[in-house]
């Protein structure tokens, strides 16, 4: 028994959901949060909006209690990197929206995804009712998917593992 334990914890990237409720859970987490980012993504583009998308308003008024109000409130005010920004929000949760649904590069996108959680997080700063919020939950749930490799379990991760470049170990960083 020892030797699976340190088998498992040797190499955390590898261990098999497949066929168990816990592995359909984590599929179902992958999906739901994959729809709720492709979903917002979708819904920032023009065709779909009716006006572009910009992040200035929320970038120049960011909270006071916001950690990272300055960098915020630089952004938006910064021709170049607001351009940049509202390129990026709604491309960006569209392709991690889409990665997560159907399962592919899935650790890429759950770490992408993470990273605009933690700016969410930080950049809204509504800790009235305490630290735990949406954003927090958003954050954990992307770190819950790539962690496990959701992927690997009715995603196209699991398939492009089995080809040789899905062996390779940098493969195994951005699939499951």
């Amino acid at each position: 028994m020892a030797t699976s334990i340190q088998a498992n914890l040797a190499n955390p990237l590898e261990f098999d959901l497949q066929g168990t409720l816990a592995g359909y859970w984590v599929a179902v987490l992958r999906v739901v949060t994959g729809y709720w980012f492709l979903h917002a993504g979708i819904t920032k583009f023009a065709f779909i909006a009716g006006e572009p998308f910009s992040a200035q308003g929320y970038l120049v008024n960011a909270p006071a209690a916001s950690p990272i109000q300055g960098f915020l409130v630089w952004a938006g005010q910064t021709p170049w990197l607001l351009e940049f920004t509202n390129f990026m929000i709604p491309v960006g949760e569209t392709l991690i929206g889409l990665g997560l649904v159907a399962g592919a590069l899935v650790r890429l996108a759950s770490f992408f995804g993470g990273v605009l959680m933690v700016f969410f997080y930080l950049g809204n700063a509504s800790w009235s009712h305490g630290l735990v919020n949406g954003d927090l939950m958003g954050l954990l749930l992307f770190v819950t998917v790539g962690i496990l490799g959701a992927g690997r379990v009715l995603g196209l991760d699991a398939i492009l593992e089995q080809t040789e470049l899905g062996k390779k170990r940098i493969a195994k960083c951005l699939l499951g």
